[in-house]
């Protein structure tokens, strides 16, 4: 999607970044950097880069053909319009690109990120994610959507002759792990590999902003689909969007709402991109940042909305909670789900025989708990709710 045309601020702001080259932080493309570099050696192949390997293997995924069918805020699916888990990603992925490209990053490994960066939540979106949490923390555990993508593409994504999972580069397991949120090693030393005291690489921290840009965006529209919100209202109460929405008024007297609406969601989505791009380069002109090493022990991320921009996020991100994701319809749904979630958890605690073999086996290993949310949180929403439902029969027989 391109920037809005004319004199609006956001295309101004995308033009004058694009003239800013921050190649020089980028991750370096090539076999000998040590961000290219994969637990077990395997032969290269002339013409694709490392990280261009890495996307051909996440989109051949299980795990990430599995995000057409999770939740990314409606469960019920009343409308086939709704955003899922993998339409979501898709969307994220093109904000990333558009950033990358406009600050010459390395534009492979951002849109690797963004492809990978929610195949680790359970089915029902945050309120699956929530349930199985709460489980798990029963028994002394937690579950985490970045780690737990960490262990599919390490390990049960296992399709390969000479190893378990993947085989990712290290760039894109470090990206998994901290592209949302910083880890502290004393907490964590299992991620010791992942440079836990170091900043991500910006490619990495451009994920976290896209992924907000395209839900402030997409949450909106099904919000209006789904007849939960209205137009006039978000327009009166998220400043952003009431901007967008005369800036269209303007241009297009006396055309439909919808049709305004649309282009105001657009105009939104390209005004909160550019200011990510405008903001990036100048906190690195700022700083006097020239290289990956000084992006690394800098003292903040860089990659961040300019202050005026992060005021109107919040105030969008509030009125979605107050208005959206707490209002009854939602939260009806949201119960239901984490029903659903706690009710197949125990059920497979008490019949752990049911589980598939692969993961029983595991168990020995790492602890029936986390295998049964292990094996939860690849579930779809059509399959776990079969699951509820055969066990809500065994559970009455």
């Amino acid at each position: 999607m391109g920037a809005p045309s004319g004199t609006d601020p956001a295309s101004k702001g995308v033009y004058q970044a694009k003239q800013q080259d921050l190649g020089a932080l980028a991750v370096p493309d090539t076999e000998e950097s040590e961000l290219a570099r994969r637990l077990w050696p395997e032969r290269s192949r002339e013409g694709t880069s490392a990280f261009e390997y890495d996307r051909q293997r996440i989109v051949q995924a299980r795990s990430f053909r599995r995000l057409a069918g999770k939740t990314q805020v409606f469960t019920s699916r009343d409308s086939d319009h709704f955003r899922s888990r993998l339409t979501h990603t898709i969307e994220v992925a093109q904000i990333a690109r558009e950033v990358a490209r406009a600050l010459k990053l390395n534009e492979q490994l951002v849109e690797v990120l963004a492809l990978v960066h929610d195949i680790g939540h359970p089915p029902f979106g945050h309120a699956g994610e929530r349930a199985l949490d709460r489980c798990l923390q029963a028994h002394g555990l937690r579950f985490d959507h970045n780690l737990h993508a960490l262990r599919i593409v390490e390990h049960f994504e296992n399709w390969y002759a000479a190893h378990r999972g993947l085989n990712l580069t290290l760039g894109v397991r470090e990206g998994i792990v901290k592209h949302s949120r910083d880890y502290p090693e004393s907490q964590h030393p299992e991620l010791a590999p992942f440079f836990l005291g170091l900043r991500p690489p910006i490619e990495a921290q451009v994920i976290d902003l896209a992924d907000e840009i395209a839900y402030l965006t997409a949450d909106l529209d099904d919000g209006v689909e789904s007849g939960l919100l209205e137009i006039d209202h978000l327009c009166t109460h998220i400043s952003i969007m009431g901007r967008a929405y005369q800036e269209m008024q303007a241009r297009h007297a006396g055309v439909d709402q919808k049709f305004l609406f649309h282009e105001a969601l657009q105009w939104m989505q390209d005004e909160l991109t550019a200011d990510l791009i405008r903001n990036t380069t100048a906190n690195v002109v700022e700083n006097g940042l020239s290289s990956l090493d000084d992006v690394r022990i800098h003292s903040a991320r860089v990659a961040v909305f300019s202050t005026n921009v992060e005021a109107m996020r919040l105030e969008e991100k509030r009125y979605l909670y107050n208005t959206l994701y707490t209002c009854p319809t939602l939260v009806a749904e949201h119960e239901k789900a984490e029903t659903v979630v706690s009710t197949i958890f125990n059920f497979y605690m008490r019949s752990p025989d049911r589980l598939p073999s692969g993961y029983l086996q595991e168990s020995e290993r790492e602890g029936l708990p986390r295998m049964v949310a292990d094996y939860i949180a690849g579930m779809t929403d059509s399959y776990i709710l079969q699951q509820f439902w055969m066990a809500s029969k065994l559970w009455r027989s």
